[in-house]
């Protein structure tokens, strides 16, 4: 049987240091990892772009007048409540002049 003091003293190989990757290892593996990840994305934006539906002449035509109206109505109700409240604010302000 072994002894304590030996099994304390027993030959163990020394833990493996990480070795240090060389210039020329850090520039063709960032180059060929970046490459990689590169076609990985085009790839990606390729199988979505499929996926992508435009819209015929006709949606488009109804929905650009559609936002032609809406933007007169805006424009129509902005108009109403500037006037409302410039008016408000003459009657506050010809009132506090005392005139």
């Amino acid at each position: 049987m072994a002894t304590k003091a030996s099994i304390m003293k027993e030959d163990r190989p020394a833990p493996l240091k990480r070795q240090e990757p060389s210039a020329l290892g850090n520039l063709g593996g960032g180059f060929t990892g970046t490459w990689g990840r590169l076609t990985h994305f085009l790839s990606d934006v390729r199988a979505e772009m499929k996926k992508v539906v435009y819209p015929n002449r006709k949606e488009v035509e109804s929905t650009t007048t559609v936002v032609i109206i809406t933007t007169f109505l805006f424009g129509l109700f902005f108009l109403v409540v500037d006037f409302v409240f410039k008016n408000a604010v003459d009657q506050i302000m010809h009132r506090l002049a005392g005139q």
